[in-house]
């Protein structure tokens, strides 16, 4: 029997006992599978893990099925890259709302996770477009799928040819009045807003991966707020005339951070 088939079979295997994780792979060390089948079997936060529609040095995002069979992502975050570490701890020390960084890194990661679904939590309640959270647990957090039939919405810089003109200039209002939001009324700065940070779907911008939001109060709010302006501004401006727009955002920008 060839290796590959010895490996399906014990896939089955794990599948026929738990009837949860339809892939394995190496992120499920023993305290993520802990954290799984918590969100899964204690906090019925998904029915059916499914396979993996993205893969990035830091985590992983799985399409999964809830009990009413709804689409949900459940975004699991690697507790073994040594470069994660050093970058998250930037985006955390500092940040009010956080006294203190974890000496450990699994705590650390642990932080990250509920830091991304506060974010989430905050930025929906202000009527910011971000995949809805659904529950958090250790390293895997669980949210709002954006696409269909386990394929992730394109990403802006994905779908930007295919946009026609008036589609771009739908977007980018929609995205100003997004980020106007997210600063006045969450008092959340994105800090990597970009067009790799964009998802176009149902006819709109919706922004992901906010782990690394900070708050109003971080020491370096205003630098992230004018790297994610410069981001946003320099990429449309290469279809828009974006001048008006950006100078009437950043006026309204300077009165929240005045006033905070």
């Amino acid at each position: 029997m060839s290796p590959h088939r010895i490996r399906i079979d014990r896939e089955e295997s794990k599948v026929k006992d738990e009837d949860v994780i339809k892939t394995v792979e190496e992120v499920f060390d023993s305290f993520t599978n802990y954290h799984v089948y918590r969100l899964r079997n204690s906090l019925k936060a998904f029915k059916e893990l499914r396979g993996a529609v993205s893969a990035g040095k830091e985590a992983r995002v799985y399409w999964a099925k809830g009990w009413r069979g709804e689409d949900l992502a459940v975004k699991i975050y690697l507790t073994s890259s040594a470069e994660f570490r050093k970058s998250i701890k930037n985006y955390i020390a500092g940040d009010p709302r956080f006294p203190s960084v974890p000496s450990k890194f699994r705590d650390l990661v642990y932080l990250w996770a509920r830091k991304e679904y506060g974010n989430l939590e905050d930025m929906a309640k202000a009527g910011v477009s971000v995949p809805a959270p659904v529950a958090v647990s250790g390293n895997v957090l669980v949210m709002r799928f954006l696409g269909e039939n386990g394929l992730r919405a394109p990403l802006l810089v994905e779908a930007w040819r295919e946009l026609e003109d008036e589609d771009v200039e739908r977007m980018f209002n929609l995205l100003v009045d997004d980020i106007e939001r997210m600063v006045c009324k969450a008092r959340l700065v994105h800090g990597d807003l970009s067009e790799y940070n964009i998802m176009i779907w149902e006819g709109r911008p919706w922004i992901i991966d906010v782990a690394q939001a900070v708050s109003l109060d971080h020491p370096k709010s205003r630098e992230l707020l004018e790297r994610d302006l410069s981001n946003v501004f320099s990429f449309f401006s290469h279809r828009l005339d974006v001048s008006e727009k950006e100078e009437s955002l950043r006026r309204s920008l300077e009165q929240c951070l005045e006033a905070s």
